[in-house]
């Protein structure tokens, strides 16, 4: 979505995770999604990272409000409640905890989340920052395991969450490519956001 709201043009190379080519592992051995290769030839392979680069090309307002706070809230999304919604997701491949259990512990952020948007629209504030669009593709993973559970137990965060589902800019980042090859012509994007 960084890419999309900066209004960068990349070159799209559309995966299957089930058929990683060898030109993904050429640039990252990590062989993870996404990456981005530069014109100067540097590799991102983290979202984070992919992110903040993005937002070093241009002048945005995303880091506006308590910028430190966010980078808090988004280390703690990342490296804590992450693994726990892996674990959640994939709970079948995790058998020392139940499912339950797994979701219990996600909770303790969702919960915060939640309450954090009974008395504002996003989560640091009055306007969309980065802290919001680095945690609404956990949450809208985490809902979809379970959509009426989350919806449930988590009311203001389901109406945040479907917000974003509605947005503009969520909705022209979504489009279906077709499968990326070696003797594929360039694709340019440029997101419309």
């Amino acid at each position: 979505m960084a890419l999309a709201y900066t209004g960068i043009s990349v070159e799209l190379r559309e995966i299957l995770l089930t058929e990683r080519p060898n030109e993904l592992y050429a640039i990252s051995s990590k062989g993870t999604v996404p990456v981005i290769e530069l014109e100067d030839g540097q590799v991102i392979d983290e979202s984070f990272d992919i992110i903040m680069w993005a937002l070093d090309q241009t002048n945005t307002d995303w880091m506006e409000i308590n910028p430190d706070e966010q980078l808090k809230m988004i280390h703690a999304n990342d490296h804590e409640f992450k693994p726990w919604l892996d674990k959640y997701k994939y709970h079948e491949r995790h058998p020392e905890h139940t499912k339950e259990y797994y979701q219990e512990q996600c909770d303790k952020f969702l919960s915060d989340y939640n309450e954090i948007l009974k008395i504002q629209p996003y989560l640091i504030g009055e306007k969309i920052q980065l802290l919001d669009v680095a945690v609404f593709p956990f949450v809208r993973q985490f809902a979809f395991v379970d959509s009426r559970y989350f919806e449930e137990k988590y009311s203001q965060l389901n109406l945040w969450l479907q917000k974003w589902k509605n947005s503009k800019l969520f909705n022209s980042i979504m489009d279906k490519y077709i499968q990326w090859g070696p003797d594929h012509d360039p694709m340019i994007v440029s997101f419309a956001a």
